[in-house]
């Protein structure tokens, strides 16, 4: 893989995508290595790769090209995946991945505006099309909304507090670039041995200028509809508020939800969940790459029809 990005979990998506029958949707390609993995070791995959930074799509490019015919790539949300499906010529899918990471050139790009670690401009979008970026955010939203987004998106104890240090500071200084908001931070948040104290607030302005959240959920179940029997959905998350979202929704699709002393009136469950726990990395690829240690992986698998309550 180059430098642009090191995909994380690429042994396990490998073993429940490898042999999947049917287009792949990679939701999220990044850089395209886990796409790549999967073509090496089956000639019959096609992949359809929709990705939101077009930086990305150019290094997918470059890591795809030998495999070029059995690829087709789109600048986008994977949300509006159906789209794409229909300019693929593509109505079933075989199995979809969806890795909610970011890669490691955008953290690494100090004019992205993604890293605490670096000074930039306080950018953060993914699609540099989107118009609202990190600083018009902290620049127009007000206390409670500051907190909020802090508080919900990044779990922050101290939202409230940063979130007043921030409107007082913009009254004179522009709030500009990551190093001007990280000093702010280390300021007002007291020492936290458990990591950098701005890493939370970076993570909740990223989840708030991208909508990552926003209709994550319903995304998911769509996604499912989309699938051909036996087909499956790989999600990797990274942080908390993510993985939730996609166990809750596991669940969900794996249950009949109707009173279990009447009699079943829905359409049963959709999905058998095939990591009842999330799997992790292993030491090995924690040894090489730092940055997969809060990745996990949870994988579900469409039923065929007329299952009933059989998997409740």
């Amino acid at each position: 893989m180059s430098e642009f990005h090191q995909p994380v979990l690429v042994k396990q998506v490998q073993k429940f995508l490898g042999e999947i029958e049917g287009p792949l949707l990679d939701g999220t390609i990044g850089g395209g290595g886990h796409s790549r993995r999967l073509l090496e070791i089956n000639e019959k995959i096609q992949i359809i790769g929709i990705d939101r930074d077009p930086q990305a799509l150019q290094e997918t490019e470059k890591n795809l090209e030998n495999w070029k015919d059995r690829v087709k790539l789109y600048q986008g949300n994977f949300k509006d995946f159906p789209g794409f499906m229909e300019r693929a010529g593509v109505s079933k899918l075989g199995g979809a991945l969806l890795d909610l990471g970011l890669s490691s050139h955008q953290l690494n790009s100090p004019e992205r505006g993604f890293s605490y670690h670096y000074d930039g401009p306080l950018d953060m979008r993914m699609d540099p099309r989107e118009k609202t970026t990190a600083a018009e955010l902290l620049n127009q939203l007000s206390v409670p909304e500051l907190a909020r987004i802090f508080k919900e998106y990044g779990e922050e104890r101290w939202a409230r507090k940063i979130a007043r240090a921030l409107v007082r500071e913009r009254k004179n200084n522009r709030i500009k670039t990551t190093q001007q908001l990280t000093r702010l931070i280390e300021g007002v948040v007291p020492y936290d041995p458990g990591g950098h104290p701005a890493r939370r607030v970076f993570q909740a302005l990223r989840i708030a200028v991208n909508e990552e959240l926003k209709d994550l959920g319903l995304t998911i179940e769509r996604l499912v509809d989309y699938l051909l029997p036996r087909g499956r959905i790989a999600i990797i998350t990274f942080h908390s508020l993510e993985d939730r979202v996609i166990k809750k929704i596991f669940r969900d699709l794996s249950q009949c939800n109707c009173p279990r002393d009447l009699p079943c009136v829905c359409s049963g469950p959709r999905a058998k969940v095939l990591t009842r726990k999330p799997i992790q990395p292993d030491q090995e690829e924690l040894a090489k790459n730092r940055r997969a240690r809060s990745s996990k992986l949870r994988v579900a698998e469409k039923l065929e029809s007329g299952k009933g309550k059989e998997e409740k």
